[in-house]
């Protein structure tokens, strides 16, 4: 059966212990069922302690859940040990985050090549995709420049192209517009848009900016840990 959706899941919870309740406690998550078709850029919104972050590591494979399904690729991610969900995401999943996480230390080109390096790739390959990916958005005169030396959108670009590096099918990103400003949030948001259209990929991602909604497919609404609304 061909899947239809990058990500589900079914009455997913997620609950934290606390100390004067270990056993019960605090629940981020309550009965999510959300469903993101293949092929799209969604945007999952709600205020501060809404539970998107949460979720989002769910489906990154980054926290288990309480109870509840997810499956993200294909893959039910509960029949899984942690060592498989590592190398499922340095393979599969492309993560981008508000503060870039890049190293430094290393150029450009190094931060996308040593992902590929802890892949296994070989030199020809890693260097090659690197050039790639750096390519693909547009920082190919900024590769040997470090961090430091970048604009934050072109920090953002980078972090991009090394989301892309294991040729991801499904980009997940926490407020990856967060440090920029709305000019450059804008572009950022355009690009993402046209490289979901023409690399035939998913992408999710969590966000507080009201520009998003003008770049993606649809717009869920978490409230309280419930999947209150779809905007589409």
């Amino acid at each position: 059966m061909t899947e239809t959706f990058a990500i589900q899941t079914e009455d997913l919870w997620r609950i934290y212990p606390t100390r004067h309740n270990p056993e019960g406690g605090v629940a981020a998550l309550s009965g999510v069922n959300l469903r993101v078709p293949l092929g799209q850029v969604v945007a999952l919104k709600g205020r501060s302690g809404s539970g998107k972050t949460t979720l989002l590591n769910c489906l990154a494979g980054l926290d288990r859940p309480t109870s509840g399904i997810v499956r993200v690729l294909g893959r039910d991610l509960a029949q899984m040990s942690d060592d498989q969900l590592t190398v499922w995401r340095r393979e599969q999943i492309g993560l981008i985050f508000q503060s870039f996480g890049l190293l430094p230390t290393l150029s450009a080109y190094e931060n996308i090549e040593l992902l590929l390096r802890i892949k296994g790739d070989d030199y020809a390959v890693r260097h090659k995709r690197a050039l790639e990916c750096l390519e693909m958005v547009g920082m190919s005169r900024w590769r040997d420049h470090r961090p430091y030396e970048m604009s934050g959108g072109q920090q953002q670009r980078v972090a991009i192209a090394r989301a892309l590096a294991n040729h991801a099918q499904l980009i997940m990103a926490d407020e990856p517009t967060g440090e920029l400003d709305s000019k450059t949030a804008g572009e950022i948001l355009a690009f993402f848009r046209s490289l979901v259209e023409s690399e035939k990929i998913t992408m999710l991602m969590v966000s507080h900016d009201p520009l998003v909604d003008q770049y993606v497919h649809q717009v869920f609404l978490l409230k309280d840990g419930n999947l209150e609304t779809k905007i589409s």
